[in-house]
């Protein structure tokens, strides 16, 4: 019988407020691929924009996961096991 292997989730989440955060938090944790929208609250509060980003950025470090932008209104996350290529990474 062959082993079944973990299966990793894509979401797709809208950020609205701040508040948001402990959901996407808890799904970090159960190593999902996340992509995040941020435009509901860049037009509602740009100072609080910055904070989610942040929070975001150090939730994600502290799970080994990693983080980047997709263009002007998403971020995505990934887990420890998928990286994320970024243009300054030498893939030679």
């Amino acid at each position: 019988m062959q082993k079944q292997e973990n299966t990793t989730y894509l979401k797709a989440i809208t950020i609205r407020d701040p508040s948001d955060l402990h959901s996407i938090k808890e799904d970090i944790k159960k190593n999902m691929i996340l992509i995040l929208r941020v435009t509901p609250l860049a037009q509602k509060d740009v100072e609080q924009l910055r904070k989610v980003v942040e929070e975001l950025y150090t939730i994600a470090k502290n799970a080994n996961a990693d983080i980047a932008r997709l263009g002007e209104e998403r971020i995505i996350i990934a887990p420890s096991n998928v990286k994320i290529w970024k243009p300054e990474y030498d893939l030679k």
